[in-house]
């Protein structure tokens, strides 16, 4: 239990000496590296700056990442995909995108504030099917706040917890738990 805290007080500490911009820094990457943890580097920058600053630092980096990659796929699509492929290929897909387009605000911000979505997916489509920056940005800034704010909350929870043996039996016999059903499920209904 003393090295799980040995390597989250290191990695805490490095964060802190790098200073704000390099946990601005991390947060951001993660929305053009989809396999970078989003909650590992709010979890650190909320241990190393504290709730709200580092719920902060990391609300505005997700923001300014998601916003420019939005932005280089809805110039992808308006510039480069149109002179790649064919008309044909371009139509198959708009008609494949055409109703998430018609996402409303509302509907936007949910799928944003899921904090199991995975961000760059959100951006990627979002910026081909060309949904307006207006939606896009007032979604992004709404959903983000609470997406944030639960991996904060949750991360520092769970770093309490790891350092309690109870704790750690508890969660491997849950994950153990859910392999077997999941196993169980996918056997008696045949899916792969």
């Amino acid at each position: 239990m003393d090295a799980i805290q040995s390597v989250v007080n290191y990695c805490t500490n490095i964060l802190s000496n790098g200073g704000i911009l390099f946990g601005f820094f991390w947060v951001f990457m993660e929305c053009f590296i989809p396999v970078l943890p989003l909650s590992v580097f709010v979890t650190l920058n909320v241990n190393a700056y504290g709730l709200f600053l580092g719920v902060f630092i990391s609300w505005l980096a997700t923001c300014s990442g998601c916003f420019l990659c939005y932005l280089f796929f809805l110039f992808l699509e308006e510039k480069v995909c149109q002179k790649i492929f064919k008309r044909k290929t371009i139509l198959k897909i708009r008609k494949g995108i055409r109703k998430f387009k018609k996402i409303t605000l509302p509907q936007l911000v949910l799928l944003i504030t899921l904090p199991f979505t995975p961000s760059f997916l959100i951006n990627v489509i979002s910026g081909i099917a060309g949904v307006s920056r207006e939606k896009f940005l007032s979604a992004l800034l709404i959903g983000k706040v609470f997406t944030i704010v639960f991996w904060g909350y949750i991360g520092s929870s769970l770093l309490n917890q790891l350092t309690d043996l109870s704790s750690i039996l508890y969660i491997c016999l849950a994950l153990g738990a859910a392999y077997v059903l999941s196993k169980i499920v996918s056997i008696k209904m045949s899916i792969e």
